[in-house]
């Protein structure tokens, strides 16, 4: 199979050029395009997420030799999450080559974190059964870069940090709680609220329950710590 133009300047930015295409079309398949004929990326996805988390954690190891487990966790979490994953993803412009089906693309779904990250899992499952684990750790470790070295000991998604921090406050933990919603159904837009049993609140707006909780946790802990 020839790769079209569009997908070997991808495969170019990428920094592997596949010895089976296949390979890469499929990793850039979402299931809303799949069909009897044409595989999606769910399956690659599956295994690129382990493959991830397999070179993080030998990456955070080799990094700080002398870390806890209980440091090494939020660094771990920090790397491999969704979000961070659409973050290399649309460093690397996947997002402008990803296959969708018409209500995705309509619903702006070449930007959505949940599709980049899953689609950026998917290439690197698609880059280790084309090449090997090696050519998939130099892959994550070139495009991840100063993320690894960076992360703080202290990461954490915003949810946990909240949380720890009004436990040590000796307080109940916050409660979410999803006060409206907008949007067709195939593109809804969640308005959740985090509230603390002293009062303060925070809400955000995402495509996603799990973005918005995350979204409503950040505001909330900017407003605490002011």
């Amino acid at each position: 199979m020839k790769l079209s133009s569009e997908l070997q300047s991808f495969q170019d930015r990428l920094g592997h050029k596949f010895k089976l295409p296949d390979l890469l079309v499929t990793a850039l398949t979402h299931a809303s395009l799949s069909s009897a004929t044409r595989s999606d990326n769910e399956r690659l996805e599956f295994l690129g997420d382990r493959v991830l988390g397999l070179v993080m954690a030998q990456a955070l190891l080799d990094a700080d030799a002398a870390a806890s487990e209980g440091q090494l966790a939020p660094r771990f979490n920090a790397l491999v999450r969704k979000e961070t994953c659409a973050d290399v993803a649309r460093q690397i412009g996947l997002g402008d080559v990803l296959k969708l089906g018409r209500s995705e693309m309509l619903s702006g779904g070449r930007r959505k974190d949940a599709l980049l990250g899953d689609g950026m899992e998917a290439v690197i499952a698609a880059v280790y059964r084309d090449g090997g684990f090696k050519a998939a750790q130099s892959l994550i470790l070139r495009h991840w870069g100063d993320r690894i070295s960076n992360v703080k000991s202290d990461a954490r998604d915003p949810k946990t940090a909240l949380q720890e921090l009004v436990q040590a406050r000796k307080n109940p933990p916050p409660t979410y709680a999803e006060i409206a919603r907008s949007g067709p159904d195939h593109a809804p837009e969640f308005t959740i609220e985090v509230r603390l049993k002293s009062g303060e609140t925070a809400q955000a707006k995402a495509g996603s329950k799990r973005v918005a909780e995350q979204e409503a946790a950040r505001a909330l802990l900017e407003r605490l710590s002011k």
